[in-house]
């Protein structure tokens, strides 16, 4: 396997991991929508062939299996869903589907010098229950 490129900056990164999750839930039969890069909270929406489900997803991308930074404040998690995507310099990223509570409840509150930050661990997220657990958005079919 050839050695990976060094990725240019975080915002490709991020672009690696959106459109790679855009792809997976492509595959699964989804009208698949990215959003405005800006957009707060939201990175994709996704809607069945039959239009009768919609829902947003949140992607949190990661060249490496680190954790994942989450901000200083939660009022972000208003997705249907959030896929760590972690990997992406590797031929096959892999990926973890989870609900904003499932991220709630697993969060680690951090603070340093006064300031508050919130991660997700890897041995939390990175685990079986959620490791390309695509079934639990389903079939767009």
């Amino acid at each position: 396997m050839p050695i990976p490129q060094p990725i240019a900056n975080q915002q490709t990164v991020g672009n690696i991991g959106m459109f790679y999750v855009c792809y997976r839930l492509s595959r699964l039969g989804w009208n698949v929508m990215p959003t405005a890069r800006n957009a707060k909270g939201i990175d994709i929406v996704i809607y069945s062939q039959d239009a009768a489900r919609k829902y947003t997803i949140q992607v949190k991308t990661l060249s490496k299996g680190s954790p994942v930074p989450m901000s200083n404040k939660l009022d972000h998690l208003f997705a249907d869903f959030v896929v760590v995507c972690r990997h992406v310099i590797r031929e096959t990223p892999e990926c973890f589907v989870l609900t904003p509570d499932e991220v709630r409840r697993l969060i680690h509150r951090g603070e340093k010098n006064g300031k508050i930050s919130y991660w997700l661990q890897p041995r939390d997220y990175a685990t079986d229950e959620f490791r390309e657990k695509w079934e639990r958005i389903g079939s767009g079919l």
